[in-house]
């Protein structure tokens, strides 16, 4: 199995990823991880108090030093993806992974019943963002011999379930988008696309989709890392373009 992979303790030696929802859940385990084999992580997330916290965790670790940009994806605008993507190019010069980890559910709701704000709130952090932030970096990732772009997906953005909304919408959107751009990138030869379907994991997306469940029952974020790791890696090269799930379950 593709998550069935023990990273070498170097494998992003020397490697510069950008990790969005780096502050909480998913985002902060694959931050952290990465950190812990080698890369220099940049945490994007929307509250600096909590990038700062997994600053702190990282450096405490003995983990190259990182580097935080709170962005947030619910009101920026194209101009501050471009700042971003001008800052990194000065002070990295190049990526070898962009991960997007960040999403919003907000609520689950009949279609009958959706508000346009909630709608645009959703699809603009789940879908636009990631469009737009990987768009200013593909200058950055072409500037390096080998990078990797990982889509967080859901199975809700590969068969529809009732409910889910805009949510369900937006991870359409990503797989579209991941199909779209690893199309482009075919013979391009540096960059591979790729979609990562979870599964449910112990985060705050998922207490507020099942408020009712017993949460010490699923994984830890941490479960999921190792196909992560895996993809950001010289073992994920010939990957590309591909939709990949961690589920083994219906939920």
């Amino acid at each position: 199995m593709l998550n069935d992979y023990t990273p070498p303790a170097d494998l992003l030696k020397d490697h510069r990823i950008l990790v969005t929802g780096a502050s909480d859940g998913l985002g902060r385990a694959v931050a952290r991880a990465a950190a812990a084999h080698g890369a220099t992580v940049i945490l994007v997330g929307r509250t600096t108090a909590k990038l700062e916290q997994i600053y702190d965790e990282i450096e405490g670790d003995g983990s190259p030093q990182p580097a935080i940009f709170p962005l947030n994806f619910e009101g920026a605008a194209e101009l501050e993806y471009q700042e971003l993507a001008g800052i990194l190019a000065r002070e990295f010069g190049s990526l070898q992974g962009l991960v997007h980890c960040a999403a919003q559910l907000k609520l689950l709701s009949r279609i009958d019943d959706y508000d346009l704000e909630t709608w645009n709130k959703i699809l603009q952090v789940n879908l636009t963002a990631p469009f737009l932030l990987t768009q200013v970096c593909l200058p950055l990732l072409r500037a390096s011999d080998q990078a990797s772009v990982i889509f967080t997906s859901d199975i809700l953005g590969r068969a529809g379930k009732a409910y889910w909304g805009a949510y369900a919408v937006s991870k359409f959107g990503i797989e579209g988008l991941m199909q779209v751009l690893a199309d482009e990138l075919e013979n391009d030869g540096k960059i591979r696309v790729n979609t990562i379907d979870p599964g449910p994991l112990r985060t705050k997306l998922r207490s507020t989709a099942y408020p009712g469940e017993d949460s010490d029952r699923l994984p830890a974020p941490e479960s999921a890392v190792p196909l992560y790791l895996r993809l950001l890696g010289r073992d994920g090269r010939a990957i590309h373009g591909q939709s990949i799930s961690l589920r083994s379950t219906s939920t």
